[in-house]
């Protein structure tokens, strides 16, 4: 769920065997799991430092929040969800939410088109990879943007925001990406990041009535934003002990919302330990990130988290990162502040696009994205 950058590495590559051609003409490496397994020793690009890949099998007893009663507008359910989303929140900044309104077959078959998308051809997918500096498109292994420790995962990301020429940004994407062969794709994924959005709004509320400010004030600041949605794919690795899916860190954006299938994988750092998040087919995750840590001014935590790889069996998950408009600023409000400004600002006001701008072209996300980003922020420049 990560959005890095290394501009401490080349992003080039050494060639891994002569025998079988892992590398496109510019030099990057080609994710392609099978072949990458049968070289003699396991590709250094992927092996990760010891300290990230200690082993857990403890998992999160995370408050698993049911919302129907905020749906129907029950006040003492209500209130009991504010109450698990601000101990949450305030511990580690991850619960899980059941009851949500989101359709299980719209989520199915969000997951069944995964694998059209990543079982294209090799030329396909790289005919749609992702532009450097940018967000949207195909990444394998995001080879084509650093190339030391690198995630043993395909991506696949398109944006969902409002657009005065089309309500279906989703679908245009799709088929001006892909061709008309894959417009009931698009429409899957379109039917999905409306939901999405419906439910982050609805999560909003929630958050903000969990920290005793307006309820509409989070949810009418991301009513018009701008989110992004990304297809995963982590195949099985042989040497699990080595690689790891998604490295540890914590997401720039706002509110993360995934979905993850049976396999698992996903764990969140809490109580000064890994802990494994254990699948829940009826539940989406939902977890903080640094954006929204800012506009609680730091009250609530961006959640520390990372994605290990099976040995085995294939693991996919859909994610949908929660932004405000890129040109918004982002800015706690004044009942988090107390009166006169009596409880100090932890963040100066930035935008979402300075933080995009930010851990796409000059940083790698990691454990200390905001901190070291308010650093870049605050320092002078050319």
């Amino acid at each position: 769920m990560s959005f890095p950058m290394d501009t401490s590495t080349s992003s080039s590559t050494l060639v891994l065997c002569p025998a079988i051609e892992l590398k496109d003409e510019k030099e990057t490496l080609l994710f392609d799991s099978s072949l990458l397994q049968k070289q003699p020793n396991f590709p250094k690009e992927f092996t990760w430092p010891h300290k990230d890949l200690v082993h857990t099998q403890e998992e999160l007893k995370e408050p698993l929040i049911d919302l129907s009663g905020f749906l129907k507008g029950n006040e003492e359910a209500t209130s009991l969800a504010a109450e698990l989303i601000r101990t949450a929140c305030t511990n580690h900044g991850f619960f899980q939410v059941i009851n949500h309104g989101v359709d299980p077959g719209l989520i199915s078959a969000a997951h069944n088109e995964i694998e059209s998308i990543f079982r294209l051809p090799t030329s396909r997918k790289l005919g749609m990879k992702r532009r450097p500096g940018g967000v949207y498109g195909y990444s394998g292994a995001h080879a084509d943007r650093y190339s030391s420790k690198l995630p043993w995962k395909e991506t696949f990301s398109f944006g969902f925001h409002k657009n005065e020429s089309s309500e279906l940004v989703v679908v245009d994407y799709f088929k001006s990406v892909l061709g008309d062969d894959f417009v009931h794709t698009g429409w899957v994924y379109q039917k999905y990041c409306e939901a999405m959005k419906e439910l982050a709004l609805v999560i909003m509320e929630l958050l903000a009535m969990s920290l005793g400010i307006d309820r509409m004030h989070y949810r009418d600041f991301f009513d018009d934003g701008s989110s992004i949605m990304r297809c995963n794919l982590y195949p099985p690795c042989l040497n699990n002990g080595l690689a790891m899916g998604t490295g540890p860190h914590s997401d720039p954006t706002s509110l993360t919302i995934l979905h993850q299938d049976q396999v698992g994988g996903l764990q969140v750092f809490a109580s000064n330990k890994w802990q494994a998040i254990t699948p829940r087919q009826d539940a989406l995750v939902i977890n903080i990130g640094d954006t929204l840590m800012a506009l609680t001014n730091g009250r609530y935590k961006s959640c520390l988290h990372r994605a290990v790889v099976n040995s085995e069996r294939e693991r996919r998950s859909l994610v949908f990162f929660v932004c405000p408009r890129e040109d918004r600023t982002v800015r706690p409000p004044p009942d988090l502040l107390g009166t006169d400004m009596e409880v100090p600002r932890k963040y100066p006001d930035f935008t979402w696009s300075d933080l995009l701008e930010f851990t796409q072209n000059h940083y790698r996300t990691d454990v200390a994205t905001l901190q070291s980003f308010i650093h870049w922020l605050l320092s002078p420049k050319p």
